[in-house]
């Protein structure tokens, strides 16, 4: 018996005999399934391989990422964040050593675990279990969890504060209970918002956008985009962290109200003339 892994998401899925005939993430417009066929893994082999490592990187004062090199599945960072003495660990991914494991607990230990959206709950339960920590979870995704666990704590309503400082806002979009995490205390007091992709910095680092399927460019209706805007307006951040690595330095509150505008202003026909 073992836990399978999509090697195109890197979800990990429930022990048994045999891998899944299909992966429920990819089988669906928001992801893909690899053109070559479904495939799968175990953490076990990509252990053994010698392959894979995660890198451990200081961001700022209080914020560590961790990216598994060379890219794995959808390749997204997740973040440990410290916050008075309350570690919470954004986001997850699927590679996990005892070499992750010690230098976490050189950190402080992990109290809690909260994810964006289901295109990275990947191992999630291996981590808690590991980490002996509970899953956030919004429950309007709750039907996304391919491993259940009691360790996975869903949770209700808009907000849920996780420590003073660290609140977890359900902004919907990308997928109906998408999650950003306000980390108050960050950036020096002046505010960090951690999106996953929920709001996805582009190219142009002053800039975010806002999307129903990234890899098939679904977009999202402008009424939801306007409603997302609108949520995090009321929030105090200056800095804005995706879940790949790009950065909205400074003025992120104000790059998120002007690309909303932008993004509802070409959905209207209003941006440009083609």
């Amino acid at each position: 018996m073992q836990s399978h892994i999509c090697t195109t998401c890197g979800t990990q899925y429930p022990l048994s005999s045999e891998p899944p005939k299909r992966c429920v993430i990819c089988d669906e417009e928001r992801q893909y399934i690899n053109p070559n066929g479904q495939s799968w893994t175990t953490l076990e082999k990509m252990r053994e391989s010698n392959i894979y490592t995660n890198e451990i990187l200081h961001e700022e004062k209080g914020l560590y990422s961790i990216t598994t090199k060379p890219n794995f599945a959808i390749g997204q960072t997740a973040y440990l964040v410290q916050n008075k003495g309350f570690n919470l660990l954004w986001d997850c991914i699927t590679y996990l050593d005892d070499r992750t494991l010690e230098e976490a607990k050189k950190l402080g230990g992990i109290q809690a675990i909260a994810l964006s959206h289901p295109h990275y709950y990947s191992a999630q339960v291996e981590w808690a279990e590991a980490l002996d920590t509970l899953i956030y979870i919004h429950e309007d995704d709750k039907e996304w969890v391919m491993r259940p666990s009691d360790r996975i704590q869903f949770w209700s309503g808009e907000t849920l504060e996780l420590s003073e400082g660290l609140t977890l806002h359900r902004l919907g979009g990308h997928f109906k209970g998408g999650t950003v995490l306000h980390w108050e205390n960050g950036n020096d007091g002046k505010g960090v918002l951690l999106t996953g992709d929920i709001i996805q910095v582009v190219a142009d680092r002053k800039w975010v956008s806002f999307m129903y399927s990234y890899p098939n460019l679904i977009p999202l209706p402008a009424k939801k985009v306007a409603e997302m805007a609108e949520k995090v307006a009321r929030l105090k951040f200056d800095r804005l962290y995706n879940a790949f690595h790009r950065i909205v330095i400074e003025n992120a509150n104000e790059s998120v109200q002007k690309s909303a505008e932008r993004y509802i202003a070409a959905l209207e026909g209003k941006l440009f003339i083609t």
